[in-house]
């Protein structure tokens, strides 16, 4: 995963005040915390810091008036309508640290023939890895299985280094039967008629 720098400043003004006037000159409030230090209040570009995010697990390099922070994103609040970051909580990390953070889990394959179903039980799976070689997703194959069959979290093969923090015996992915459905009594009634 690539690291994506943004320039960030420190925040001095606080309360829902500061943040709205924040948010107005089109900039997101959020707070870095971590390793014991002090929580730094920062003020970060807003679209940067949304097109930075739309990639899961997200390594950012924060510019903060000259010192560099390599943080990884813990929340993000979002505006419930109009869909714009609010608020952000990051995490500072070191070169090297591990972290435990969720990825995604994406199928591929083709199911054996007949009427069965996919059925995602687990859309993410927890790991720990470290923080500048976070996956941003992990591929399990779904050919050829049948109903009734299941992937564990133990199943699914994880990069070099990346260790399941999920329950091993977690299902993550099970492929059940379709049922037909029995026509309604109502239906074959007006028929008959």
């Amino acid at each position: 995963m690539a690291e994506v720098k943004i320039a960030a400043e420190v925040r001095n003004d606080f309360g829902k005040g500061a943040a709205r006037q924040t948010r107005r000159a089109g900039k997101v409030p959020g707070v870095i915390y971590g390793h014991g230090a002090e929580t730094v209040h920062v003020t970060l570009p807003g679209h940067e810091l949304m097109m930075a995010l739309k990639t899961s697990n997200a390594l950012l390099n924060l510019d903060i008036e000259g010192r560099s922070e390599l943080v990884i994103p813990k929340a993000v609040q979002r505006d419930a309508i109009k869909r714009t970051i609010t608020h952000v909580d990051l995490l500072a990390v070191k070169k090297g640290e591990k972290v435990t953070v969720e990825v995604t889990v994406i199928s591929e394959g083709d199911l054996a023939p007949g009427s069965n179903l996919l059925e995602n039980v687990l859309n993410t799976i927890s790991v720990e890895t470290e923080a500048t070689h976070i996956p941003e997703s992990v591929t399990v194959s779904v050919q050829g299985l049948d109903a009734g069959d299941a992937i564990l979290a133990k199943d699914i093969t994880l990069p070099k280094g990346t260790t399941l923090v999920t329950d091993e015996d977690a299902i993550v992915i099970q492929v059940v039967s379709a049922q037909a459905e029995e026509p309604a009594a109502d239906a074959a009634e007006s028929t008959e008629a």
